[in-house]
């Protein structure tokens, strides 16, 4: 993926002027999203937009990862540290997990 298009998909729009998100904050949609997609499970269609949303969020965070300059070693702890506790939060019925989720769902675009 070109430079370019990486910032594209990094760049989001959100009510308000576009911004860059942080290479935290796309760590934690990756998380987030990939929680939330274990806890469903993929046969549903609400699991397919999760695991859709788990895949985009994942892919950012490894090109923010990139442009921060963190090893992919780095960036794949981070993540995995990520999902881990986003699981315990969703689990455990965090209402700021779920509010990330949906933030982070918001910004996904429609891959279908």
């Amino acid at each position: 993926m070109s430079v370019s298009l990486a910032l594209l998909v990094i760049l989001q729009t959100a009510p308000g002027p576009a911004r860059l998100m942080s290479y935290d904050e796309t760590v934690r949609c990756a998380g987030v999203t990939q929680a939330a997609s274990e806890l469903e499970g993929g046969e549903s269609a609400e699991g397919k937009a999760l695991s859709d949303a788990a895949l985009y969020w994942s892919l950012t965070s490894g090109q923010a990862a990139v442009t921060a300059g963190k090893t992919p070693a780095a960036a794949d702890a981070d993540q995995a540290r990520a999902r881990i506790l986003a699981v315990r939060e969703l689990n455990a019925g965090s209402a700021e997990a779920r509010a990330d989720l949906t933030r982070c769902r918001q910004r996904t675009p429609d891959l279908g």
